[in-house]
């Protein structure tokens, strides 16, 4: 048998789900890869970088010893931020006009830059689902959180109607699991038959376990990343077929 006829029935078989070591090999490699192109292509974007949290010998708390971090993207929709920026100018200048107390232009940036928000975004891997989770947090330029209304507010418009639609990309409130505190989340409900679909027409290599997990990771967060506005370099997607 072919060796793509063997990938092929391997596939049809296969769950959609991925074990904890290829979470980390898959985690790891595709960190790199991201790194490799932000440079190549001058994409000013913050690197991912793996947060290890080692487990005590005597706990068992996690199936894998850490996460995949994204810290401070900045989310900045020019489509609301520079409408309500300008309408904001204009209110002023229309105040000055009818009053010698103007306000003082740098007051004006501030409050412009009041408006940009952050995100951190963390993969964590789920022991229940056996996929990848993405957890993530949004907040003003001074640390303030943002609640779920600010949030749903900076996602693309298209999510909207996807966030309402799909069984699988719901926003919900849970604990961290490493951190213990209230993230953000995409619920993981239905990812396994999500990334079977993806992985359709890709042949997963039988002896490459880490570019097999690379694959993964690359297809799943290329849906993912669209749904909460996270900015993913085409080139990722286009080298994953390299």
């Amino acid at each position: 048998m072919m060796n793509s006829e063997k990938s092929e029935v391997g596939l049809s078989k296969w769950d959609g789900t991925i074990s904890p070591d290829k979470f980390q090999q898959g985690a790891l490699a595709f960190a790199e890869k991201w790194k490799t192109v932000c440079v190549a292509h001058d994409h000013d974007l913050p690197n991912w970088s793996w947060v290890s949290c080692l487990n005590p010998h005597f706990l068992n708390l996690h199936q894998v010893d850490g996460y995949l971090s994204l810290e401070k993207m900045c989310i900045l929709r020019s489509d609301k931020i520079d409408g309500e920026t300008s309408d904001l100018v204009m209110e002023e200048e229309l105040n000055c006009l009818e009053s010698e107390d103007c306000t003082d232009p740098a007051s004006l940036v501030q409050q412009a830059a009041q408006q940009v928000h952050y995100y951190d975004f963390h993969i964590v891997y789920s022991s229940s689902y056996r996929i990848p989770v993405l957890y993530f947090r949004g907040y003003n330029s001074d640390g303030q959180t943002l609640k779920l209304d600010q949030i749903e507010r900076d996602l693309p418009p298209s999510s909207v109607e996807v966030l309402t639609e799909s069984k699988w990309t719901f926003i919900t409130q849970q604990e961290h699991p490493y951190l213990n505190r209230p993230w953000y989340t995409l619920h993981p409900c239905g990812t396994n038959e999500l990334m079977k679909l993806l992985m359709s027409n890709t042949c997963l290599s039988e002896d490459e376990d880490k570019v097999e997990a690379e694959c993964f990771f690359i297809a799943w967060l290329s849906v993912v990343s669209q749904v909460v506005g996270l900015r993913m370099p085409l080139q990722m997607a286009v080298l994953q077929h390299n």
